[in-house]
């Protein structure tokens, strides 16, 4: 018989099959007994009728448990009845393992039982939804950036100094010195696109804030695109091309999944060019109107970015924000100095950033002198500054967050879902 996965039924029907898996839930109608299967895949109906199997199999149903491992045979048949649309006609069960007082059951849990227990919750149709969408995600990011001539570079977790500020460092001995998890790949980015003209890197990050919004994590992953010869528009451009490439590739690879989120299809369906674009003199007005305090010069935290997102129906631009509340190597406005040439992406519904980027400093006086206001140590730099004495160009670049992507598109209510294994200031468990 053919091994074959659930997702694939339709390619089996009529066929003999054995169906490696595990047992969902059961159902006993008496004369009928229905097993719910899932392999990973996708869940399935299994079927067996007294009298048409034998009855140690058919009474061995009984013993049968939550998430016990199984091997069942049968033939593929449809039915619009059942998940799926497709169901299996039991001939025959093998028992790998009997699993015994599995602890998440049918009834309703705590977030934080649920959390505690995030190795077994990442079963649940839920989670399996949310985890296909992610992955659909970051393909579509890594498809998106290889179809446009990017080239992927890896950058290092372990970095000898700061890059997003050293407030939120997490430190670590490194062989007697001291060295930082990585709080983004740019630094290294901006070296590549000098070798490699349009890179981006994509893996983890670290923040060690002590912040306990629904939108922070102290691991995150990111995908980071950069550009040499490239300014503030094209960065924009990029992100809303990038953007729309991952919704359409979601709404068609992921539907199923979205559905099964109860998240409102039509609504991400109406999502069309361009994103609108406002400057941070712009948003600062509409967050007041909102009734939220922000001084001129203050970064957004969480409850201005809800309140900016509320007004918009599509992802949406803002650009320009006061030089004091960005990082050292962004870029001057010529126009306006006390402006960075940088761009935050928000999510409308609430969701806030999920985009930050823009231009970066190419002179190398003018960076030097940066990073002596920023309080930062030179010598730490000096590999940075070589990029402004060897073939220095105009560069910019940007990073979307992928839990923060996630949790907007499955419209979920916290990023801890959007991540198999979430670290936050109170968990690092399991």
């Amino acid at each position: 018989m053919d091994h074959f996965y659930i997702e694939r039924a339709k390619e089996f029907v009529g066929k003999e099959v054995t169906l490696r898996g595990w047992l969902y839930n059961k159902r006993d109608s008496g004369r009928v007994k229905f097993l719910l299967l899932r392999d990973g895949t996708g869940i399935m109906q299994a079927v067996m009728v007294k009298g048409e199997v034998g009855d140690a199999l058919f009474d061995g149903f009984d013993a049968l448990t939550q998430e016990s491992s199984l091997m069942v045979s049968g033939k593929v048949r449809e039915e619009k009845r059942s998940p799926g649309g497709y169901e299996l006609s039991i001939k025959g069960i093998e028992v790998v393992q009997l699993s015994h007082d599995y602890p998440i059951t049918p009834k309703e849990h705590g977030v934080g039982f649920l959390m505690d227990h995030r190795h077994l919750w990442l079963r649940s149709k839920r989670q399996h939804a949310i985890m296909r969408i992610r992955a659909e995600i970051i393909q579509a990011c890594q498809d998106y950036l290889n179809g446009n001539g990017f080239t992927l570079i890896d950058a290092p977790i372990f970095t000898p100094s700061a890059c997003e500020g050293t407030t939120t460092l997490f430190g670590v001995d490194y062989f007697g010195r001291k060295a930082y998890l990585t709080q983004s790949g740019q630094l290294y980015n901006e070296a590549a696109a000098m070798a490699f003209g349009k890179v981006y890197c994509f893996g983890p990050s670290f923040r060690a804030e002590k912040a306990k919004t629904r939108r922070h994590l102290t691991e995150f992953w990111q995908v980071e695109p950069e550009m040499a010869y490239a300014g503030l528009n094209e960065t924009i451009e990029v992100c809303q091309d990038l953007l729309l490439f991952i919704l359409r590739r979601v709404l068609e690879r992921r539907r199923e999944e979205l559905e099964r989120l109860e998240r409102d299809v039509g609504f991400l369906e109406r999502i069309k060019p361009p994103f609108p674009r406002i400057s941070y003199d712009q948003a600062l007005k509409i967050i007041k109107e909102e009734g939220e305090e922000l001084q001129w010069g203050e970064d957004f935290g969480a409850p201005q970015e809800t309140a900016l997102s509320q007004r918009f129906d599509t992802p949406f631009f803002v650009h320009r924000y006061p030089t004091q509340c960005k990082a050292f190597y962004m870029k001057r406005d010529e126009k306006d100095p006390r402006l960075a040439l940088c761009v935050d992406g928000l999510a409308p519904e609430g969701y806030g950033e999920i985009i930050g980027g823009g231009e970066r400093e190419d002179d190398l006086q003018v960076l030097k002198q940066r990073i002596k206001e920023y309080d930062l140590p030179e010598e730490d730099f000096q590999w940075y500054l070589d990029l402004r004495r060897f073939g220095s160009v105009s560069h910019s670049g940007f990073g979307l967050g992928i839990e923060r992507t996630v949790a907007w598109i499955c419209k979920l209510s916290h990023v801890r879902e959007a991540i198999p294994f979430p670290r936050m200031l109170d968990r690092i468990k399991p």
